[in-house]
Order: structure tokens, then sequence, then C-alpha cells
């Protein structure tokens, strides 16, 4: 550590050379022993940015709602962050995979969440005809998923983005803009020169590297270097896209922070890239080839998962001194006040899976754990950010007190904490860990009206995904339910607000849920913001494709009426929920 040996911080290069002449070369990474706690508990939102819309937004919300957003829950709500899904690059191409979950990059964000009349050349553009036919299209977009019952369309979305920013795209630049681009291009380098050079060539070929010429199956081959040449406009077209939503990433969290919120964004990191996509094909050396990383055999999946991930390769990490990571997190940390690392045990171990084998055939490989957890201080320490492990499901011995050591934030979800070594009864707050987020809970699980309310069980019954009799599964859920309304009750905590018994029995039960989680030591305590209106639909039904409309769903009431951010501010209810926080939340700090 640096100090007392004099080491600083970073990441060395070691060459020692014998008197034969035999040289060896290995790296050695220095970071601090661990991050800072955040300095005094604070309460924030969760929340699918694409499923907050506004009356300004093109159809799905975009970073023009995450500022506003922000802004207004950081000086309204004393709220201290956002949480947000990854915003990463999707592969093109419709209908585009609507997860945030297996993006073409996770190295760069997605230009679809650009707000186009924040982009200072719109003002600029000369054919107002066409700027007016757009803003009507995107407007019809909007109303249809607000008024219509439309789902959120992605790919409508991005079609009118992408022919808008083509318009943006013939306005030059001004000169001090111009520079900031400029040394934007220098500081990203060739990891943006690829990226932009895969966008292009998609464009061409389609989306699948797999399948283009054999020449432009790899980045530094002599065709690819002509094609780069020869479509040296497209690749422009998308570094500037790119560095567009750079600085709409950026702008989002100054806004946070001068709304007074301690930790502002916090962003999202995938677990894995899409085999077919910009990262798998800039990076290939540094990927498992005919390897997806998934999940063994457990109680909730007997068969296990393919995620269709291609791992990375521990050997070639370790080789480059971990360089691909290094840059990754760098990347994200330009922008995010903290970082929540989805499935936080892959750094630990991730199952393989050969291709074309089930699941259950594959294997867990290790990575340098210690190695891994160094790079992630090292480069969100630099940054003064929070990381936050999302660490549910299995996790093997030992993990959640090597995060926690580094000072890595775990994720706990209350439905989730039980005295699993005693009886398995309702963990009272005072035995939760105080090193986490703490939420009721998250975009793979119903909300908190659905679980109340036993709707979460009728739904996964009319779409036929129960694994037991449907009465079973109500008993089940009843009987899981009944008992923490009970851990409510006994505690104090299942009454109205401010003294109004009128309170229904399902918000009341919301606001109890809440009140429990201020009672923990939890550092963080986060709100789905669904849950702040009632929202009984999940945002993504695990275990689901075409059955339901994961991913695509705005944010809406209890009868299932679409909730814009402007009603959201006006919101009687979010207020009331809100209300209940902050009489708790000032006075647990430190």
């Amino acid at each position: 550590h640096d100090g007392a040996d004099g080491v600083a911080n970073g990441v060395h290069r070691l060459t020692a050379s014998a008197p034969d002449g035999r040289t060896a070369v290995a790296h050695l990474i220095v970071a601090p022993a661990r991050l800072p706690a955040p300095a005094a508990r604070s309460h924030g939102f969760l929340v699918q940015l694409y499923s907050l819309l506004s009356h300004r937004s093109w159809g799905m919300g975009d970073l023009g709602d995450l500022g506003e957003l922000a802004a207004w829950a950081g000086r309204a709500l004393g709220a201290g962050f956002v949480q947000v899904n990854p915003l990463h690059t999707a592969v093109p191409g419709a209908p585009t995979d609507p997860s945030p979950y297996r993006p073409s990059s996770r190295r760069f964000p997605d230009p679809v969440h650009l707000r186009i009349e924040d982009v200072p050349e719109f003002a600029y553009v000369t054919d107002h005809e066409r700027t007016r036919a757009l803003r009507e299209r995107a407007g019809r977009l909007r109303e249809g998923v607000l008024e219509k019952d439309a789902l959120i369309d992605r790919d409508a979305v991005w079609e009118l983005k992408r022919e808008a920013l083509e318009l943006l795209h013939e306005v030059p630049l001004g000169p001090g803009r111009r520079a900031a681009y400029c040394d934007y291009l220098a500081e990203q380098g060739s990891a943006l020169e690829d990226h932009a050079t895969w966008c292009a060539l998609a464009e061409v070929h389609g989306s699948d590297w797999h399948q283009w010429p054999e020449g432009l199956r790899h980045p530094r081959s002599a065709a690819t270097d002509r094609a780069r040449v020869e479509l040296m406009d497209r690749v422009d077209f998308h570094s500037r896209l790119t560095w567009l939503t750079d600085t709409q990433l950026t702008a989002a969290q100054r806004t946070a922070r001068e709304a007074g919120m301690p930790v502002g964004i916090v962003h999202d990191l995938a677990v894995g890239v899409h085999p077919r996509g910009a990262d798998s094909w800039a990076q290939q050396e540094h990927f498992a080839a005919g390897m997806s990383a998934g999940a063994p055999p457990d109680a909730f999946n007997a068969r296990g998962q393919d995620w269709g991930l291609p791992p990375w390769r521990p050997d070639r990490l370790a080789d480059s001194g971990y360089a691909p990571f290094r840059e990754l997190l760098r990347g994200l940390f330009r922008y995010a006040g903290a970082l929540r690392v989805d499935h936080v045990m892959g750094l630990f171990r991730l199952w393989w899976v050969p291709e074309g084998r089930p699941p259950t055939e594959g294997t867990y490989v290790h990575y340098d754990a210690e190695a891994m957890l160094a790079v992630l201080v090292l480069e969100a320490g630099r940054a003064g950010a929070v990381v936050i492990g999302e660490d549910l499901g299995t996790v093997e011995p030992g993990v959640r007190e090597a995060l926690r050591e580094r000072g890595v934030l775990g994720t706990s979800v209350l439905w989730f904490e039980r005295d699993w070594t005693g009886d398995g009864s309702p963990l009272p707050p005072e035995r939760w860990r105080a090193d986490c987020l703490a939420t009721a809970t998250t975009h793979d699980l119903p909300s908190t009206a659905a679980r109340l309310t036993g709707e979460h069980v009728e739904l996964r019954a009319r779409l036929g995904l129960l694994t037991r009799p449907l009465e079973e599964e109500r008993v089940g859920a009843a009987t899981d339910t009944a008992e923490w309304l009970d851990v409510l009750a006994r505690l104090g905590l299942l009454h109205g607000t401010g003294g109004d018994t009128g309170t229904p029995a399902e918000e009341a039960g919301i606001q109890a849920v809440h009140r429990f989680l201020l009672r923990t030591p939890a550092r963080m305590v986060g709100i789905w913001l669904p849950d702040t209106v009632g929202d009984r639909r999940p945002q993504n039904l695990p275990g689901t494709w075409d059955q339901y409309p994961n991913w695509r769903l705005p944010l809406a009431d209890a009868g299932g009426r679409p909730v814009t951010l402007e009603d959201l501010a006006a919101s009687p209810r979010l207020h009331a929920l809100v209300d209940v926080v902050r009489e708790r939340g000032g006075d647990r700090d430190g």
C-alpha cells in the first residue's frame, strides 16, 4: 500500500532479468486496503430509466429525465442517490434485445438515451420542417405509451433519434465544442475507434460479426484498416454520438451533486456482453471462445442457466495487468457517483458452459479475486465513488466477507433477509448488515404492492409459470407475507402516515416495509420508484421470453395507468412515502 514502502497506488510493470539473459515480466497492482464507507446514511430511488417517461422524452425515459429526477429528488426529497439500469450500448438491428443486461458493449453508453433537444447543435439545424416532423412522430410514440397502452418501443425511439442525430451531424461544432470532442477522442483512443468502427461495419454487414467477410472479423486486420478509412464519415458519426451521450451522462451526475446528493447517480455494470457485439469483436483475445457464462442448477432452477455471455479469460486478464477491467471501470466512473456490480460473485468465479451443452455440464472457473478487487478498489477510490455488489442468490463462503473487507457494499432485499442459520424467521432489523444497500425489491422481483396483494402469484399462474399447484403457491406466498406483516405490526410500524387512519392497507404496508428498512443499520436505503405509486407489474419476469413484456413497461400506478415524471412530482402517495423515510432518515447518520 502507498506509504511505508513508497510504491504509489496504481498498476506497475516489473521486469526481472537474470545474468544469463532470461527476462520475465509481472504486474504489481497497488491499491488502498479498502474503500471508505459512505459518510452518512442516505436514501434514494431505484428506477429502470427507460420506464420513466416525461412529457418531453421521445417514447422512453432519457438522460434529460434522469437529470430532472435527480435534481428534484435531491432538492425536494432529500434523496442521496438515484440508481438506474445499465445504459450500455445495445446490439443494433430490429428487433433489439430489450434487456439492458445483454449489451453489445459495456465500455460505451447507448445514444438511444440522449435527450435530442439538449444537444447544443440541435438549435442550429436549418431544416425546420424535418425537425418538426420528427418531434411530431416522437409525440405520437410518447402518447401511445402514456395514453394508449402501447409498450415502450426502443427500436422506434432509436429510429427517430438516429434521424435527428444525422441532421445534427451536419451542424459544424463551434471551436470550444470541437476542442472538447477532440480531447474525448484522444482520451478514449483505440477503444472508441474500435467501437465506432464496429458500429459502422454493422451498418453495412449486419450486427453479427461472426458472419462478416473473413478479413473484417478482427479489429487489427488490413481489411478492417481499409474499411475504417472507407467508412471514415460513419466512424466519426458513431464516435460523436458516444461523446454526446458521455457529456449528457456527465451532466446528469453534475446535476445530482449540485442538488445536494452525496452519491448522485448509481450506474449498473452488467455481468457480461453479447457474443456477437462490439466488445467481443474488439477484445476477442480476452474472451473465452465457445464458452458462455451462466449458473449451476439450484433450488430455484433445476436445469441451471445459460446467459449466453462469453466470459473473460482469467489468464489473459492477468497477462494484461487487468487492463480491460481497469479501462471498463475508468470509463464508467467518469459519470458514476457509485457503481452497482451485477452478480459481483463473478469477480471470484463464473459457471462456464461449453457452447451447445446444457448448463448442467458446466464448471466453475476461478478468477484472481484479490487482483479483481484490487483493481475495483483502485479505480473507485480514484473516482471517490461507492461500489455496491449485487450478491443475491448462491454465494460461495468467504465472498461476502472479502467484499466487506474491501469496503464494497452488499445488496439486502427485505423478503430474503431471514435467519437462515436458525429457524428461518424474518431477520430483526438490528441483525441486518450495515455495509449494504437495503431495498424492498429489485427489477427482477415482484413490486411490494404485488407481494402484499398476492398479485405476483396470479400473474405467474396466468402465464403458466408455476411449479406447484396454484392453491399451494397462494398459501405459500400468503404465509410468507403474513409473517412479515406480523413482524411489522409487532414493531409498531404498521400504521398510516401523519395520524391518517384512512391509508389503504396495501399503501400502509408499503410504508411499513420502508419504516422497517430504516430501522436496519444499512448505509443506503433504496426505494423502488414504482413502489411509490403502487405499481403492480414487475419490470422483468425471469424465465419468460415473449410471454411477458420484459423491459418494455412504463412506470404505472396501482390501476396500471402510466405515471409520468411530472405526475410523480405531484403525487400525494409518493410524498407520503418519502415523508415516512425522511422522518427516520435523519436520526441514523454515521
